[in-house]
């Protein structure tokens, strides 16, 4: 089993977001690693330049390296920077919206889990298109990913499997709304909350996390108990996706259960520690309510 980092989806202050990266580069058990921006255009420019250096050090430390589109474009200025991340290079390009397609036709590319790959006839399309490899939307069931992966043996499917779920994306920014700012000036303040901003019930329970533009699950999804499942599935790689805990531990942690040499059980409560008491689900892959959590078939 193969380990994917995803892209980093909250607004990181620029040498913390190179750091992250090099640490990864130099430490982490990772084969696979996305970079760029996928929740909100205007993040770019801070570190658009840091790139090329972070893309430069994950190569040298032999991982592979995709570049991830957005995955809502909107505005002129957007579908220029997509059609931008297929000219002049040859690091394989994610697709997170569907319009980056036409972007990348003729070449080799990876479908990220933005793009709705519901059923068999989607998937082989996009199989005879050019994709190589199809992160799986994260809502899917058991069921629908072992059926994906057998309708299509030849390319590689991964499934998200660490991190909070992303839920919706829109045209609106919720983050510069609650601080009564506009979009087009909402002052970057979600860089205030590097993990997501919380947004409670009014009984004070846990149950979305607001990133600019971008609603997320409060509870970080782990399938690491499920890491043989999804091998007998025929899944061939799985998505950690990056969070303000330690994500080196985390990859080491995924990668000792996937070789065998971690009880998955021992490797749950492994994250627990990293993670310091955020809530895990894995709802969604045993066809429940996504934000259950099943424990050695107690379903919490």
């Amino acid at each position: 089993m193969k380990l994917t980092l995803g892209p980093v989806l909250y607004n990181w202050e620029p040498d913390v977001w190179r750091d992250f990266y090099f640490r990864i580069a130099d430490e982490a058990p990772i084969d696979t690693v996305c970079v760029g921006e996928v929740v909100c255009s205007k993040r770019l420019p801070f570190y658009q330049d840091l790139i090329p250096e972070v893309i430069d050090r994950l190569i040298a430390s032999g991982k592979d390296v995709m570049l991830s589109s957005l995955a809502l474009v909107t505005l002129e200025r957007e579908r220029k920077q997509t059609a931008s991340l297929a000219k002049g290079s040859d690091i394989v390009v994610e697709v997170n919206d569907i319009t980056a397609l036409k972007h990348v036709a003729g070449r080799a590319h990876a479908i990220g889990p933005y793009v709705n790959v519901y059923n068999e006839t989607t998937l082989a399309w996009l199989v005879r298109n050019g994709a190589l490899r199809v992160c799986l939307p994260p809502e899917l069931p058991a069921s629908s990913i072992a059926t994906l992966a057998k309708a299509c043996s030849d390319v590689e499917i991964e499934v998200w499997s660490f991190g909070r779920v992303p839920l919706a994306i829109s045209a609106r920014c919720y983050h510069a709304r609650l601080h009564k700012l506009t979009k087009d000036n909402c002052q970057f303040v979600c860089g205030k909350d590097p993990d997501g901003l919380s947004a409670d019930t009014l009984d004070q329970q846990a149950f979305l996390t607001v990133n600019g533009v971008q609603t997320l699950s409060a509870s970080y999804v782990s399938l690491i108990e499920n890491l043989s499942d999804l091998a007998s599935m025929g899944v061939r790689s799985c998505r950690i996706s990056p969070q303000t805990c330690d994500m080196v531990a985390v990859s080491r942690t995924f990668r000792q259960a996937a070789d065998g040499a971690l009880d998955p059980q021992e490797g749950r409560r492994s994250l627990d520690l990293i993670c310091e008491g955020i809530p895990f689900s894995n709802g969604f892959f045993n066809g429940s309510a996504g934000v259950r959590y099943r424990i050695a078939n107690v379903l919490r």
